[in-house]
């Protein structure tokens, strides 16, 4: 978990020196990137918002996603990430949106994903999704894990800006 924060205080740095801002919206994480993010001081800075869309009903109600807009698409995959990521941003208003979905443990998901597969995507100009296979049935690192990729992503698509 300390690897974890300090991972956001570099990027809480670099969002503040750029004085942009994040909005996130996560799932099998269970609100570890947004906790870390906000455990910097200074976070109402660059943190707009975020939230934990770990459900079909959570995804509409804090989101704004209908059924029709996901038509398609698997919960636990790079375009559904995207989709995540992009209208968290926009519906923030945020320069960056961030987002996770994935199979945490200690079994897959119905989706036949394994324990330890996780879609992350971030989206600003463009949107960026990648996966992560940890090949581990541990949940809270597989969780650990997934949001330290989420957030390298972030810090890497920040960093791109330049």
């Amino acid at each position: 978990m300390k690897a974890l924060l300090a991972q956001a205080a570099e990027l809480a740095a670099l969002l503040k020196a750029r004085r942009q801002t994040v909005a996130v919206a996560e799932s099998s994480t269970g609100g570890l990137i947004s906790a870390a993010l906000l455990a910097v001081p200074g976070a109402s800075a660059y943190y707009l918002g975020g939230g934990v869309i770990y459900t079909p009903r959570a995804r509409h109600r804090l989101l704004g996603l209908r059924r029709e807009d996901v038509r398609g698409l698997t919960s636990a995959s790079e375009p559904y990430a995207a989709l995540l990521a992009e209208t968290v941003r926009r519906q923030f208003s945020a320069t960056w949106g961030i987002s996770e979905t994935g199979a945490s443990g200690p079994t897959g998901n119905p989706y036949g994903d394994a324990a330890g597969h996780s879609c992350f995507a971030v989206a600003g100009t463009s949107v960026v999704a990648r996966t992560l296979e940890t090949g581990r049935p541990e949940r809270f690192d597989n969780m650990l894990a997934f949001a330290a990729a989420a957030l390298a992503l972030l810090a890497e698509q920040v960093a791109a800006q330049d």
